[in-house]
C-alpha cells in the first residue's frame, strides 16, 4: 500500500522545492517561517504592532509634556495596559469557546475606532486630560479581550517541534516593532503632532485584520469548560495551579512585571530628569528604540544562538544580567551612554521573557492555550502598568526616581536565585 503524505509533510516538500532543499534545523526561527499561515499572520500583526508602538511611545511623552506629572503618565499607561490585568481571563475564555476569527477581527476594528477617537481628542486646541484617559482605556479594553486569542493562535500555526522558533519570532516581532515604531512615532510627533501619530496607528490595525482573514487556522477550538460563573473565568488559574512549571512561570512573570519593570512606563521621567532628554524629541524616540533593538536581539538569540541551550539554564544568568544593567541604567546621568545601556537592558530583559514564554507554550495543551495565555498576558502586559502606577506615585514621594528603578533590580536578583534549572527539571520542565 502506498502511504499518502500528511499535510505537514507536503508542506515540508513544498518548502524544499521552493527553497532549493536547503537544510535547516527544526525548532529555529527559520523553521517557523517556512509555514505559510504563520508568515501571513506574523507579518500582518507585525505591521499593526509597529503602529501600536508608535502610539505607545508618543502617548507617554505626550502625557508628560501635557502635565509634567509622573502620576498622570502612570495613569495613562495604566489605562492603556491595565485592562489586561482584569479582562484577559475573560478574553482567554472567549478565545477557547467562540469563533476566533470573528472575535479577533472585531477586537482589532474596535481598537481602530477608539484610536481615531483618541486622535480627535488630542487634535483639539485644549485637550481634555480625562477624555485622553477614557479613550486610551477603551483601546486597552479591546486589546485585553483580543490579545489572549491572538497569542494562542500563532504557536498553533507551526508543528510542535517548531514552536520554540515561533515563540522566539513572536518576541522578535514585538521588539522590532519597539525599534521601528518609536523612531517613526518620534519623527512624526516632532514634525506634526501626537494626534497624527494616533491616527496613523489606527490605520495600521487593518494589517492585522487582513492577516486574520487571510490565514488558515482553526476558528473554533470548542474547549469543554466544566466550571460556571467565576470559576469558569478562572479556569486558567486551575490549569496553571495543577502544573508546577506553569505555576512557576506565571508567579515569576507577575512578580517580575510588578516589581522590576516600572521603568518601561516611566521612561519619559527617566529621560527628562536623569538624562536631560526632552520626551518630545527624536533623541527620546531613539532611546526607546535602543531598548527595543536590544530586546529584539535578545529574542532572536533565544531562537538562534541559544536554540540548543535549555531555557531553564538561561534564566538565572539572564535575570542576574538584567538586575545589574537595570541598576546602572537607573543611576546613570549620561545621555550618550544611556542608548547603549538601554540596548543591553532590553537584551537581558527579553532573553528572560522569551525563555519563560517558550517554557509556557511548550507545556500547555492546545485546547487550554487561550485560558493559560490570558494569565501570561495579565502578567506580561497587565501587571506592568500596575507597577508603573505605584512606581509613578513613589517617584513623587522620594527624592529621585532612581530609588524605584534600583528597587526593581534587587527583586530581579531574587528571581535569579529562585530560578534553579535543576529544580525546574525535577518539576517537569520541558527539554526546550
Amino acid at each position: 500500500m502506498v502511504r499518502v503524505p500528511e499535510e505537514s509533510e507536503l508542506e515540508q516538500i513544498e518548502d524544499a522545492l521552493v527553497d532549493g532543499d536547503v537544510a535547516y534545523q527544526r525548532g529555529t526561527a527559520q523553521a517557523a517561517l517556512r509555514h505559510r499561515d504563520f508568515r501571513i499572520l506574523y507579518f500582518g500583526t507585525f505591521s499593526s504592532n509597529i503602529g501600536t508602538w508608535m502610539q505607545n511611545v508618543v502617548l507617554g511623552a505626550y502625557a508628560w509634556t501635557l502635565t509634567h506629572n509622573a502620576g498622570y503618565v502612570g495613569l495613562v499607561f495604566f489605562a492603556q495596559l491595565g485592562p489586561l490585568l482584569f479582562l484577559s481571563t475573560f478574553g482567554g475564555l472567549l478565545a477557547d469557546v467562540v469563533d476566533r476569527r470573528r472575535f479577533l477581527v472585531g477586537s482589532q476594528l474596535a481598537q481602530l475606532a477608539f484610536s481615531f477617537a483618541l486622535a480627535g481628542v488630542a487634535a483639539s486646541s485644549h485637550p481634555s486630560e480625562a477624555l485622553i484617559v477614557v479613550a486610551v482605556f477603551a483601546v486597552g479594553i479591546a486589546n485585553a479581550l483580543g490579545a489572549p486569542g491572538l497569542s494562542a493562535i500563532l504557536p498553533t500555526l507551526v508543528p510542535r517541534e517548531d514552536m520554540p522558533g515561533a515563540v522566539a519570532l513572536a518576541s522578535v516581532q514585538m521588539n522590532l516593532s519597539r525599534v521601528i515604531g518609536p523612531v517613526i512615532g518620534g519623527l512624526l510627533y516632532v514634525r506634526f503632532s501626537a494626534a497624527s501619530v494616533f491616527a496613523v496607528n489606527a490605520v495600521t490595525y487593518l494589517f492585522a485584520v487582513i492577516g486574520l482573514l487571510w490565514a488558515r487556522y482553526p476558528r473554533r477550538i470548542d474547549a469543554r469548560v466544566e466550571e460556571r460563573g467565576v470559576a469558569r473565568l478562572l479556569s486558567g488559574v486551575r490549569i496553571a495551579r495543577r502544573d508546577p512549571i506553569l505555576s512557576y512561570v506565571i508567579v515569576t512573570l507577575f512578580s517580575f512585571s510588578f516589581l522590576s519593570l516600572a521603568f518601561v512606563g516611566l521612561m519619559p521621567k527617566i529621560a527628562a530628569t536623569n538624562l536631560g532628554i526632552d520626551p518630545k524629541s527624536v533623541a527620546y524616540g531613539v532611546l526607546y528604540a535602543s531598548f527595543g533593538f536590544g530586546a529584539a536581539a535578545g529574542a532572536i538569540s533565544v531562537g538562534t544562538v541559544f536554540t540548543r541551550v535549555r531555557k531553564t539554564t538561561l534564566l538565572r544568568p539572564a535575570f542576574a544580567s538584567f538586575a545589574v544593567v537595570l541598576a546602572v541604567f537607573g543611576m546613570m546621568h549620561s545621555a550618550p551612554l544611556s542608548f547603549a545601556v538601554a540596548a543591553v537592558l532590553g537584551y537581558a530583559y527579553f532573553v528572560v521573557i522569551t525563555a519563560l514564554s517558550t517554557l509556557l507554550q511548550s507545556k500547555v495543551e492546545n485546547h487550554e492555550r487561550g485560558r493559560v495565555m490570558a494569565l501570561w498576558i495579565m502578567g506580561f502586559g497587565g501587571t506592568v502598568p500596575l507597577g508603573v502606577l505605584v512606581g509613578g506615585w513613589l517617584s513623587q514621594q522620594v527624592t529621585t526616581i532612581s530609588v524605584v528603578i534600583v528597587g526593581g533590580a534587587v527583586w530581579a536578583l531574587v528571581l535569579a536565585v529562585w530560578s534553579n534549572a535543576h529544580a525546574l527539571h525535577e518539576k517537569g520542565a520541558p527539554d526546550v
